[in-house]
């Protein structure tokens, strides 16, 4: 009989469970502590009970843990001076989508050398993980592979849906039944239309093909997620984060029923990826929240020890420390100024919100 599948397979390699990498790094009091306050600060910000602004900051990527939680151990200061204000949540990124090659992220090649030894990336993105949240920082990241979630979403308090996979039947239901707040960033041409469904679908439950705590196959079935809401990252060559866009985003939540729960992404097409751009897209925002907008609880920042970021080199060794191998950040300075700006120009407008 002639073969008629895997043919264009050439291994499946065995994969610990999630239970198995649980095991090897198990989630501690502290973290857990850190996971469950980040996910509850977050969700009465989208309930409107707390007027605070919430920060997700980072690196474009993670790809070097050392220079990683260097970068923690500083948010977390910062973090601890603004609280008043600003709740910051440290992006953690894994997982790269790409047009068409590239290097897919630290689970997928941890290694950086196109070896993809996804079982290692997984339990060394697990002890990223950790070590953040035992700093005390509650982590946000975007969920791009279905199955991650099983392995690293204990650990996780804020979750992106990309502008390319918010229209996806597989993100929409795996949204559904993530434990965090879920935000949906607008199409790549800049449409709101995929992102105000995906939020609409997300909230539903659910019955699809999943795997479980044991690896194996499942029909997961989940409850529904009320906690989506839109990310604004630009799109069809312009910006989306000025009054106009932000007055026609509210509009296209009100006509679909939905909380007007608005996060402005400061990089991607929002600054044309030029990281010297995002705070000028921070200024505009905060302008925005001088003058009583209620819709915008969120922003997103790219951001690192080092500006811009840098090519993987063959020698690994030369790689520049603190600097992204991924899209373009900000450096470190540039970072606490535009956070310590913010917090001082919002002190008194954000405490004045109104409060649900």
């Amino acid at each position: 009989m002639q073969q008629t599948e895997n043919l264009n397979i050439e291994a499946f390699d065995p994969m610990p469970t999630p239970e198995e990498i649980h095991a090897r790094v198990p989630l501690t009091e502290k973290a857990a502590q850190t996971v469950v306050d980040g996910r509850r600060t977050l969700e009465a910000i989208l309930d409107g009970r707390d007027p605070r602004l919430f920060v997700v900051v980072g690196p474009c990527s993670i790809h070097d843990p050392v220079a990683g939680v260097d970068y923690a151990k500083r948010l977390k200061k910062l973090a601890d001076e603004v609280a008043d204000t600003l709740v910051l949540v440290m992006r953690v990124y894994f997982e790269k989508p790409r047009t068409a090659t590239g290097w897919k992220g630290y689970i997928n090649d941890p290694r950086m050398d196109d070896s993809f030894h996804i079982e290692e990336g997984v339990q060394k993105a697990r002890e990223f993980l950790m070590a953040v949240n035992e700093i005390g920082l509650p982590a946000g990241t975007e969920a791009l592979d279905p199955i991650s979630p099983q392995y690293l979403g204990d650990l996780i308090a804020w979750t992106a849906i990309g502008a390319r996979t918010s229209e996806s039947q597989t993100h929409r239901e795996m949204s559904s039944g993530l434990s965090t707040p879920v935000g949906f960033k607008n199409g790549t041409d800049g449409s709101l239309d995929a992102a105000t469904n995906a939020i609409i679908s997300a909230s539903k439950p659910h019955s699809f093909l999943g795997i479980n705590a044991q690896g194996r196959s499942s029909v997961t079935r989940t409850r529904g997620n009320k906690y989506g809401h839109l990310v604004l990252r630009g799109g069809g060559d312009r910006p989306n984060y000025d009054t106009v866009s932000v007055a026609l985003a509210e509009a296209a939540l009100a006509k679909a029923k939905l909380p007007k729960n608005i996060v402005v992404d400061c990089s991607h097409a929002n600054s044309y990826k030029k990281p010297e751009l995002q705070p000028l897209v921070m200024q505009d925002v905060v302008n925005q929240l001088r003058l009583g907008n209620h819709s915008i609880v969120g922003v997103m920042i790219e951001s690192f020890i080092e500006a811009g970021n840098q090519p993987i080199p063959a020698d690994l060794s030369q790689l520049k420390y603190g600097c992204s191998v991924t899209d373009a950040c900000v450096d470190w300075a540039t970072t606490e100024k535009m956070i310590r700006e913010a917090h001082d120009a919002l002190r008194g407008p954000l405490a004045g919100r109104k409060v649900a």
